[in-house]
């Protein structure tokens, strides 16, 4: 991979590193195409916690690359794009914007080095994907408001405050920092911690529409892209009985 580097530690802890400094981490095509690959084998791999950063303290992620954006960024997000029951922990040094925002909000947990800085602009830029709106059922309801609909700058203390970062660390240590969490969590039993994550996910944490609706689109697109719809065009067209095979 060119545009994620990806560091498997002993210890069951992976680190996912964005690594477009030049472009302060912002999500290309590719970038997200990579970051999902790389989340789907982590998940199916023997590790057990990841943490997600950006190269450099600069910025931990500036959303899509305007230049060559993905067309549906939500497919390399962790809960929507790729499912994992694992703990996955955001360590974010410098600008979090728009979709760097989604990316870090979708993680488990955050450590924020004390430069780190959190916008969501598309207000100002006059178009969203909607997914930000899963924010209000992370921090509290008139904060993330704020965030999203004002687009104001909110510091690593504030984000601290409100419960959108676990831990302040020092600029640039938040991955080690984070490291030390996720080597805690690794410790410790994984099908408790998947089980607990599950039940969040699914039952606690409300969902706003957009990430339904990619949701829905990805069980779909399972079907969309099987074996059995191409042979059941073909049996029709050749009008036999088809033979499925479930996948």
């Amino acid at each position: 991979m060119d545009h994620i580097l990806v560091h498997d530690y002993d210890d069951g802890v992976t680190l996912l590193t964005i690594n477009r400094p030049e472009r302060r981490n912002a999500v290309s095509q590719q970038t997200a195409l990579e970051l999902q690959a790389a989340f789907a084998a982590f998940d199916k791999s023997d590790q057990r916690v990841a943490v997600v950063t950006g190269a450099g303290n600069l910025a931990f992620c500036t959303g899509a690359d305007l230049k060559d954006g993905p067309p549906e960024l939500w497919r390399c997000m962790p809960t929507i794009g790729v499912t994992t029951e694992k703990p996955i922990i955001a360590a974010v040094g410098g600008w979090c914007i728009g979709g760097g925002l989604v990316l870090a909000m979708m993680c488990d947990l955050l450590v924020a080095a004390d430069n780190a800085k959190f916008l969501y602009p598309e207000g100002k830029v006059g178009g969203t994907g909607g997914i930000i709106a899963s924010l209000a059922a992370r921090i509290p309801h008139k904060v993330a408001m704020e965030l999203m609909l004002l687009g104001r700058t909110m510091n690593a203390q504030r984000a601290y405050d409100v419960g959108l970062a676990n831990e302040i660390a020092p600029e640039g240590q938040q991955v080690e920092q984070a490291l030390v969490m996720a080597r805690e969590m690794a410790q410790l039993a994984p099908l408790v911690l998947k089980t607990l994550k599950r039940f969040v996910v699914q039952s606690v944490l409300p969902r706003g529409p957009a990430e339904t609706l990619a949701l829905i689109n990805q069980d779909l697109e399972i079907n969309i892209k099987s074996r059995d719809l191409t042979e059941g065009v073909a049996a029709f067209r050749e009008k036999r009985k088809p033979k499925f095979e479930g996948r």
